[in-house]
């Protein structure tokens, strides 16, 4: 596939290096220089020096037969633009950009049409981390949750503790210590590295163990890996930008939400804006304004500004000042397994995030739902099934038949309103949603190829 990148940023950068690995032919343009040359050094894809909306810098890219055109420059104008170029001149049949304007989503459904503003999919970084975050506060103790067939089906990652009811024991006991509750361990990571999950898998103190259960199901089955935490309450979020505000209105109905604001004016913006989140001018990283405000008794403290040594060091602050969580937004992935475990509690990565929600429309075969995990090594992806058993390679075949790649897992199987753990003589049917695990993304070809159909499949 021939894909041109617009914009040498962080999220550009890492989706071309999710990219470049699995046979595409990428391009990159960009008005910096020195981040193409650093692009160029590292990975086997093309460059291109120019403003990325210009049509005769897009038709030195390619684009006259470019499959696709991924617009994440961080001018949502400049996204915009180049989407509009790509369809008028070189009638590019896949254009995606990256909207973090609130007036363009607010209208979205006027603007973003091949009749007015030909955009095929928009990406919200801020939303979605947003929806990410919320998540975790959903579900204490989480990880990472994700979530697939329209919420029917949680993929969950989880530290196993001391005091876990399966800890300790092998994976085949789960059953027996939820009869009426089921789950699929989809990997289990030890000391950083992954273990294939067996029945005489037994499960130690500190592995990393991604669970795929019906979403109604996800708190039992943490329950049998780590004393459950109480759901939380007081939330005190740092940053009043994009992310925080999305966050005080997603949780304010059920929450008491406090949120620190440096400036006065976007302070007051956000106490006229909101209804029940009590806004306060201030430096989140000042001990005297966290101990007035009663730092020892917050749930969840949120790291949310856009400058990550700030996000850690009030974090830091606030765990040393009594609070029970940390969640801190970095952008910087190497900062990311460094932080993560310590006083920061849980490291969220906005890129991570929306490399998820671009893989979803790149990957070939019918793939409704991509998430990259584990600082992109793994994913975790929904396609449905098509076909018939002989146009395709897994419907009318056993679950346990079916010649997964090295590290591959089936978890969960969606047939309409029911949802299938994965078993090995459960049997795949036309238009199942089915749910797996890569350990290591390079395979994900070959798994695009089994749920694509063949019309002399043999």
């Amino acid at each position: 596939m021939k894909i041109i990148i617009l914009g040498a940023g962080q999220v550009g950068g890492t989706l071309a290096e999710n990219l470049v690995g699995e046979q595409n032919d990428i391009t990159v343009v960009d008005t910096n220089i020195e981040k193409l040359r650093a692009l160029q050094d590292r990975y086997d894809l093309q460059v291109v020096h120019g403003h990325s909306a210009h049509p005769d810098i897009l038709k030195r890219a390619g684009a006259e037969d470019a499959d696709m055109i991924i617009a994440v420059t961080s001018s949502d104008e400049v996204n915009i633009v180049a989407c509009q170029v790509a369809y008028s001149i070189f009638n590019t049949p896949l254009k995606i950009a990256r909207i973090r304007t609130n007036q363009y989503l607010k209208y979205r459904d006027q603007l973003f049409n091949k009749d007015d503003m030909p955009v095929d999919h928009f990406i919200s970084p801020e939303t979605l981390v947003t929806d990410y975050i919320k998540r975790l506060i959903d579900y204490p103790g989480a990880l990472q949750v994700v979530e697939f067939a329209e919420g029917q089906v949680s993929l969950v990652a989880v530290k196993a503790y001391y005091g876990g009811l399966l800890v300790g024991h092998a994976l085949s006991t789960l059953k027996q210590h939820m009869p009426h509750v089921d789950a699929r361990v989809a990997a289990i990571y030890r000391r950083g590295h992954a273990i294939k999950p067996l029945g005489t898998t037994v499960i130690e103190a500190d592995d990393e163990v991604f669970f795929v259960a019906a979403t109604k199901h996800i708190r039992a089955v943490m329950s049998e890996l780590q004393k459950l935490e109480k759901s939380y309450h007081r939330i005190m979020i740092a940053g009043g930008g994009n992310v925080g505000y999305g966050l005080a209105r997603a949780l304010e109905k059920n929450h008491s939400v406090k949120l620190i604001e440096r400036s006065k004016e976007r302070a007051e913006y956000l106490s006229s804006a909101l209804d029940n989140t009590v806004v306060y001018v201030g430096d989140a990283s000042d001990p005297e304004l966290l101990e007035e405000e009663n730092i020892e008794q917050v749930d969840v403290f949120l790291a949310v500004t856009n400058d990550d040594e700030a996000n850690i060091m009030s974090a830091m602050l606030a765990k040393r000042m009594g609070a029970q969580k940390t969640m801190v937004l970095i952008k910087r992935g190497a900062y990311v397994d460094l932080l993560q475990g310590g006083e920061v509690d849980i490291a969220v990565s906005p890129q991570q995030a929306t490399i998820s929600a671009l893989l979803t429309h790149i990957r070939r075969g019918d793939i409704v739902n991509v998430y990259s995990l584990r600082r992109g090594a793994a994913e975790a992806i929904e396609a449905v099934a098509h076909g018939d058993k002989s146009t395709s390679k897994v419907v009318g075949q056993a679950i346990g038949q079916i010649k997964l790649p090295p590290g591959a897992t089936i978890g969960a199987i969606v047939r309409g309103e029911e949802v299938l753990i994965a078993h090995d003589n459960v049997v795949i049917e036309t238009d199942d949603h089915v749910i797996l695990f890569l350990v290591d993304k390079k395979y994900i070809t070959e798994v695009e190829r089994l749920f694509q159909v063949s019309a002399i499949f043999i």
